[in-house]
């Protein structure tokens, strides 16, 4: 797994992660449709808020099972937490928020978010 770093746009939120850029989606729920997002995800294990707790600004909608975690200054979601069907703390990391990712060259799986 490859060791990234990425955050907001202001920089006050700023994260490292070992994240995989395959299994990529993309989604038209409520919320991912509006965002643009593209979704890595990972282990909560595989994850390091370097800096920037204070700055974030949480959101829960629909089920309430996802913290859409965004920074309060510059209003970008960077990353979201969440709890995977087997139980485990999973993180979802905008991709589009990763430092030196050659989005273009990503081919992200499209999901039916509106229809759950």
């Amino acid at each position: 797994m490859a060791r990234r770093e990425g955050g907001c746009q202001c920089g006050r939120v700023r994260f490292a992660v070992d994240v995989e850029l395959d299994g990529l989606i993309t989604c038209n729920c409520s919320r991912c449709g509006k965002l643009g997002s593209i979704l890595a995800f990972t282990g909560a294990d595989a994850f390091a808020l370097e800096k920037g707790q204070d700055a974030l600004t949480e959101f829960k909608f629909n089920t309430d099972k996802i913290s859409h975690l965004f920074c309060e200054t510059c209003g970008i979601q960077a990353f979201g937490r969440g709890v995977a069907p087997d139980g485990r703390e999973m993180i979802a990391v905008n991709v589009r928020c990763l430092d030196d990712v050659d989005l273009f060259g990503l081919k992200p799986q499209q999901v039916d978010g509106k229809s759950f």
